[in-house]
């Protein structure tokens, strides 16, 4: 399973991406996280369904002082990440 998401508010400036990568890694699943120019995050998670879901719900909330307005989600087919990073 492989999940794409856009997550916008207040999520850059917030330790969101490495608080995000430390949730891919605590979940053993695969993918690259990155910020935007215009304030938003990028990411994209692949791994066992179980573990991408528990990430992605993650996403909704992100760390404690993030504030998450928007999580563009998309499906898609697995790309074959070999390891996490951030971009």
């Amino acid at each position: 399973m492989r999940a794409h998401l856009l997550i916008s508010g207040r999520v850059q400036g917030v330790w969101y991406r490495a608080s995000a990568r430390n949730e891919a890694f605590r979940l053993k699943i695969k993918g690259w996280v990155r910020n935007l120019p215009d304030g938003k995050v990028e990411a994209a998670f692949e791994g066992p369904t179980k573990a991408v879901e528990e990430v992605v719900a993650w996403c909704y909330k992100g760390p404690p002082a993030a504030r998450v307005d928007n999580v563009e989600l998309t499906w898609e087919k697995p790309q074959g990440e070999t390891e996490f990073s951030m971009r």
